[in-house]
């Protein structure tokens, strides 16, 4: 067969149908498929990833590549590229190799959350649930309320992940509709939409922190709070959820057709049935819905006001446990807490209504029912094991290496270069991000190299550092479904082929690309229209020039 008729086959089509009748895009997008897919599995990409890394950070440094290192608290001293295949390096990789992959945070955030999720699973409490909440739902409002959902659920982003992405592809794939559409909608809400939300997460203050240090290099004393960047929030979180609906209806789910059952690398059970909720089970989601809102109470209990002294509540055990005991504290910085013990309450919330559920229905018993459903859960991620195993070198690496910081700080020097002085500059900057983020996974590690040079350098042209940061957090989120280094990119590639065992990065990147493109462009418009043409300010307290007026 020749290379012709493999491209051909690659797109779904034969030899002989002519390519113009398809869309230019959809052709694009059919092209990015196949040659994404060409390239080996990825447990083995990954590997060969993390080889590559040592190779080239040999190269660099033997080059002798350096930049300046524009941090505040590094100014003179250079930033260069560690080689892996020194002694120094090769020492490094023996003694890290078990710990880069048993501190790669994801693994140990999936895995625990899942054992409460699989016994929820398990009982058939997400089935009956997924059942009840869709059963007659018009189609494109279940993808609405998904895209939405995801947004939200960025706050906790762990939530998300794990929970709100399989969860939407069991929502599809029990309506008949294509699993990954349901992969593809969520991710898109959860990771395309990390920047808009309607509350404020942990991540505000991390980044308004970094921007307020950056900004101190041209005017000392300048304060940047969490909120900043809230108005705009808001707003983005309507848009996302429309363009995520659009795209998901008008574009990924027509392309991805049909759904047959027969992709699946394993038995997908009953989660096809759609089929009435029988009295039992409605049954059993009552008691298991009393159950959670129980969790829920205890939960808000936990993360109540502390009371001190002696007062009418000082008996309860746990009063306030999981709130800053700094009681003058607020916003999210009174709840951190509790953010930071999103993972064990997930596992909490599934377990207890899951085994309700399962003891009212006759899916579950006793304790050994429970264990064999976590166990269960565990058994299915085993891909995703291995291939975090070969994901988390490649990431230790590129960061030992050096290698990501300096090709950040070479492509803000770059724009820089560009020398816009107007509202412009703001389009190859916000480009800037999406290029880095491709490299650099982390929000906080991108903010913290680019943020010095970038934050001096527009607030000098005359734009706040708030408005610097919101046009960042745009960039920062849009490419991040499509990039590898994104952390839980492995776990949702690993997760999606339990419906199509042959998913290749290849087709995952091709499936997520149109939401990239279309947050991108609407992002970018709306910031436009809201910062320079309605003036509007993009936080509480926010201007958008600086100096202020």
């Amino acid at each position: 067969m020749g290379i012709a008729s493999w491209y051909h086959l690659a797109m779904n089509t034969t030899p002989a149908k002519s390519e113009s009748r398809r869309p230019a895009f959809e052709r694009f997008l059919a092209f990015v498929e196949w040659l994404g897919n060409l390239l080996p599995h990825p447990v083995s990409l990954f590997a060969l990833f993390a080889l590559g890394v040592v190779i080239v950070s040999a190269i660099a440094a033997a080059m002798g590549l350096q930049v300046e290192d524009p941090r505040p608290a590094s100014q003179g001293n250079l930033l260069t590229v560690s080689s892996l295949m020194t002694g120094d390096g090769i020492r490094w990789i023996s003694q890290n190799l078990v710990k880069n992959f048993t501190g790669f945070v994801p693994l140990g955030t999936v895995l625990v959350a899942l054992l409460g999720v699989g016994v929820a699973e398990k009982s058939g409490l997400l089935t009956a649930a997924v059942r009840a909440l869709v059963l007659g739902a018009p189609k494109n409002q279940v993808t609405l309320i998904v895209v939405f959902a995801g947004v939200l659920s960025n706050t906790a982003s762990e939530m998300g992940y794990v929970v709100l992405i399989p969860l939407a592809m069991a929502i599809f794939h029990s309506l008949g509709r294509h699993p990954l559409a349901g992969m593809a909608a969520a991710f898109a809400g959860v990771s395309g939409g990390y920047s808009a939300n309607l509350l404020i997460g942990t991540v505000d203050p991390l980044l308004a922190g970094i921007t307020e240090e950056a900004a101190r290099l041209v005017a000392p004393g300048y304060e940047v709070h969490p909120a900043v960047n809230w108005y705009f929030m808001v707003a983005s979180t309507f848009l996302i959820t429309a363009i995520g609906w659009f795209i998901t209806a008008k574009i990924v789910e027509p392309r991805l057709g049909e759904y047959n059952d027969a992709e699946a690398s394993e038995d997908l059970g009953e989660s096809a049935d759609i089929g009435e909720v029988t009295d039992q089970e409605r049954k059993g989601l009552r008691w298991a819905g009393l159950s959670a809102i129980v969790v829920v109470l205890g939960i808000f209990a936990a993360a109540g006001p502390s009371i001190p002294g002696s007062g009418l509540l000082s008996w309860l055990p746990g009063w306030g446990v999981l709130r800053n005991p700094d009681l003058t504290a607020t916003g999210a910085e009174a709840f951190r807490p509790l953010l930071r013990s999103v993972v064990p309450l997930i596992v909490i919330f599934f377990v207890v209504p899951g085994f309700v559920y399962g003891r009212i229905v006759g899916t579950m018993k006793n304790d050994r029912d429970v264990i064999d459903a976590m166990a269960a859960a565990m058994r299915s991620m085993g891909l995703y094991i291995v291939l975090v195993f070969f994901a988390a070198q490649f990431v230790s690496f590129f960061n030992f290496s050096g290698l990501g910081q300096i090709l950040a700080v070479l492509g803000a020097e770059a724009l820089v270069a560009l020398n816009l002085d107007n509202p412009a500059v703001f389009f190859p900057f916000i480009l800037m991000c999406c290029f880095v983020n491709l490299m650099l996974g982390s929000a906080s590690a991108q903010w913290a190299v680019t943020a010095p040079i970038f934050v001096p350098m527009l607030m000098t042209i005359g734009y706040s550092p708030e408005v610097i940061q919101a046009a960042y957090r745009i960039g920062d989120s849009s490419t991040n479904v499509i990039t590898p280094m994104m952390s839980y990119f492995g776990l949702i590639l690993a997760v999606a082929t339990k419906y199509k065992r042959d998913l290749g990065i290849g087709t995952m990147v091709a499936t997520m690309l149109p939401y990239t493109i279309g947050f991108l462009i609407g992002w970018t418009i709306l910031f436009y229209l809201w910062v320079f043409v309605l003036g509007l300010p993009v936080g509480p307290g926010a201007p958008t020039l600086y100096p202020a007026g």
